[in-house]
């Protein structure tokens, strides 16, 4: 029976014999790498914790000690730990299994939920203040990468902690790499403090003298203050300490007994204390280590190889992301004013296009979205072209700077909303489904989404040239395998395209759901006797409201399809337009229901769930005229969230 087998909760792995935490660990990531060769996953950064989550499980006694992972995707060894090496762990990130991040809903051990970067320790240090304000004796650990600290909220409570509480721990576990590797003067530092050739020959040398001379554990003991003072006059390490911390590092974090040590001298501390540990990211499995990078996260491969499956069977498309990459590219090939930004995600955007073949027009900030809108429209101003590329879901975090600093001002900053939809295996953090809403009320924007990859080339041209800010959408993966190669076009702001004639039925569909429009479209024409059309809007703001007005006066029926929440999304900017133009015609909007969409197996998955896939909405449409249907749709408590008769 293996370690890991017998590993039910924290509690066991606190019994278990010191000798066996090596096995355990190398067990651990056996489990690991095997679940997401099939699975996919994030399995560079789990790799490079497991040191470091044994450890606090050895120390700490969870769920009554708090520990708050930052962006959380490093939480897999939790969950392992935890009572969830199971079934669902098997299917972790697909429908009916755990979430690839933690999650309250999911175990009493998850004491915050996240999935983006920079919220453990504002996070941590609420719950250390609640403790203490409650009288209680826990402890509560955050674990941040070294990337975290290129984000503004981290160095905003970083500000708070000496002020708040006496007693919080934070874990520094330094990989050098977020996504891509890190970036930034703050990185630079970590790196000067763990590379000083001076301190670390000296330090070398200390330890080793001391070692052979009797009593010389004892003054290596009590050295450890004088460790710290050497590090200070040959590498300013006292940055931490400048806000009240005190720090202990770096540490080996791959170094069980190290780790374990240090913690529990961190335990016993009487201050908030720092612990820098040093760790690589894919540990034990010689692909990831290799290519970092790619490992972050990836879809299933090989674990002989680490390489992907060999594609048969799949889309030989471009992704969107290449297709925008490589149309920002030929752009900014022939016009210098032309600038990339994206906050720590080159390869995930398809800016790294441009940073391997122009890196002088590329800049990549960090995990810094509003830094990132702030740094565009300073170089706006200046007859600059910024393309900013932030997923949808991240670029919620700079929601401020877009509306009061681009906005406001009317500046000319092009913003490249990757994952715009579902990102199905991420889930909820990262589904990218309320973009349209909280863009469409700003003044001054301009939002649009392209029905296939030429038309986001000619998109991406069109605002290129435009004066006012533009949003463009779009979702992950392949697109219909459209020619971006041509000339761009550029198309005429607020301009829908008629796709297929109709006079009945309307559907305005969104991007990916114009080739399910036309298959359903096709079908009910059969059924109904009806002429049913298809539009492909291209803006959402400006809405073609002449077209849609024109079609609206003479259709029985007009239905918008999107991949956002029906709450203020595009079918809801339908509904405004003809209201204000008093037409009375009825609106089926398809969209997502009103509460947060989780992780599952695939965009097919998770639209059966909600109640949009195609059997569905054909019985929805067929209901409106008065057919029975044929199959029964969502539940009685479901519907109230996917309908409105408009």
């Amino acid at each position: 029976m293996s370690i890991l087998s017998r590993i039910q909760g924290p509690a066991d792995v606190q019994a278990l014999p010191h000798a066996d935490l090596t096995a355990l660990a190398q067990e651990i990531r056996q489990r690991l790498i095997e679940v997401t060769s099939r699975n996919g996953g994030h399995i560079g950064p789990n790799l490079g914790v497991v040191e470091l989550t044994l450890g606090l499980h050895r120390v700490f006694n969870s769920p009554t000690d708090k520990f708050v992972f930052d962006v959380s995707h490093q939480g897999y060894v939790h969950k392992l730990l935890t009572g969830r090496n199971d079934a669902p762990f098997d299917k972790i990130r697909q429908s009916g299994g755990y979430s690839g991040f933690l999650a309250r809903s999911e175990s009493e051990h998850d004491a915050f939920g996240a999935g983006h970067a920079g919220t453990a320790l504002s996070a941590a240090l609420g719950m250390a203040i609640a403790r203490d304000q409650q009288k209680e004796d826990n402890h509560v650990v955050a674990v941040l990468g070294d990337a975290a600290f290129t984000c503004g909220i981290t160095l905003e409570a970083l500000n708070n902690i000496d002020a708040s509480t006496r007693r919080l721990i934070i874990i520094l576990n330094d990989n050098e790499w977020s996504i891509a590797k890190n970036v930034g003067s703050l990185a630079r530092y970590f790196n000067d403090i763990i590379t000083n050739p001076v301190y670390n020959r000296i330090d070398r040398d200390l330890k080793s003298m001391l070692q052979k001379m009797p009593g010389g554990q004892s003054m290596l003991d009590f050295g450890r203050k004088w460790k710290r003072e050497t590090k200070d006059f040959f590498v300013d390490s006292n940055f931490f300490e400048t806000f009240g911390l005190r720090y202990i590092g770096p540490v080996d974090g791959h170094d069980i007994d190290a780790v374990i040590k240090h913690l529990e001298f961190a335990k016993a501390s009487d201050r908030p204390i720092l612990i820098h540990l040093m760790t690589q990211k894919g540990k034990g499995y010689e692909p990831a280590l290799a290519s970092p990078e790619k490992f972050h996260g990836l879809g299933p491969f090989d674990i002989e190889t680490g390489l992907s499956p060999s594609g048969k069977g799949k889309s030989k498309a471009l992704s969107y992301q290449d297709a925008f990459g490589k149309s920002l590219l030929k752009f900014a090939k022939t016009d210098a004013s032309i600038l990339g930004i994206t906050a720590a995600m080159p390869p995930g955007t398809g800016l790294s296009w441009l940073r391997d073949a122009i890196p002088e027009q590329f800049f990549d900030v960090g995990i810094a979205e509003e830094h990132a809108v702030l740094f565009a429209a300073g170089l706006a101003t200046q007859g600059m072209k910024p393309v900013v590329a932030i997923y949808s879901t991240f670029l919620q975090r700079a929601y401020d700077p877009i509306i009061h600093d681009i906005c406001l001002q009317d500046l000319p900053v092009v913003f490249c909303m990757d994952r715009a939809g579902l990102s199905p295996n991420d889930g909820a953090t990262h589904h990218g489904l309320f973009d349209i809403g909280y863009l469409r009320c700003v003044p001054n924007t301009i939002i649009m989404q392209p029905q296939d990859e030429r038309e986001l080339a000619n998109m991406l041209w069109t605002s290129l040239q435009c004066p006012h800010p533009t949003f463009i959408r779009y979702p992950r993966g392949a697109g219909n395998g459209a020619d971006i190669n041509g000339d761009p076009e550029a198309l005429e702001i607020g301009k829908a395209a008629v796709v297929k004639a109709g006079k009945d039925i309307q559907i305005w569909a969104l991007g990916p759901w114009i080739q399910e429009a036309l298959a359903l479209s096709d079908s009910l024409e059969v059924e109904l006797g009806l002429s049913i059309g298809v539009v492909n809007p291209r803006f959402i703001k400006p809405l073609d409201a002449e077209l849609l007005q024109l079609q609206a006066r003479d259709a029985e029926l007009m239905v918008t399809m999107e991949d956002h929440v029906v709450t203020g999304g595009f079918g809801t900017a339908v509904l405004e337009s003809l209201n204000e133009a008093g037409i009375h015609c009825p609106v089926e909007r398809i969209g997502y229901p009103d509460h947060f969409i989780e992780h599952g197996s695939s965009v097919s998955d998770l639209r059966q769930l909600a109640g949009i896939d195609s059997d569905q909405l054909r019985e929805r449409i067929l209901k409106r005229f008065g057919h029975k249907p044929t199959k029964p749709g969502p539940s009685g408590s479901d519907k109230a969230h996917l309908r409105n008769p408009g």
